[in-house]
This record gives structure tokens, sequence and C-alpha cells, in this order.
């Protein structure tokens, strides 16, 4: 049941973020301290932040920048 991203349930959203950290963490293997794999999950809860906010534009600037 895919649907947009505010009508799928909070739970399966986390899913998504958990999986994805599983994914990048199992390419890395070994961490040499908690800070690097801080640095991870925060590079990787960003990118999921700036996704988020170009998927839910109400305007989008392209179109205006080519009346300039």
């Amino acid at each position: 049941m895919e649907g947009p991203p505010s009508s799928r349930p909070l739970s399966d959203r986390l899913e998504r973020i958990n999986e994805e950290i599983r994914r990048r963490t199992h390419v890395v293997r070994i961490f040499p301290n908690g800070e690097s794999c801080l640095r991870l999950v925060g590079a990787l809860a960003v990118e999921t932040h700036e996704n988020w906010l170009e998927q839910h534009r109400y305007l989008n600037m392209d179109d205006l920048r080519q009346y300039k």
C-alpha cells in the first residue's frame, strides 16, 4: 500500500530509515569509534530531511526563475 508519505503510518517511515541505517552500516562494517557511527547516522538524517523538504514544496522556484 503505497501512498504519499504523509498518509503512511509513522512506524513505516521509521522502519524505512532504520533499514537505510542498517544498509549503510553494513557497507562500512567497522567504525573506528562511536562518533564516526553517529556522523553517518546524522548525515542520513540530514539527507532524509532534505529529501522530505524537496518533496513537500508548494511552489517550484525553477518555474519562477524561467520568467526572470
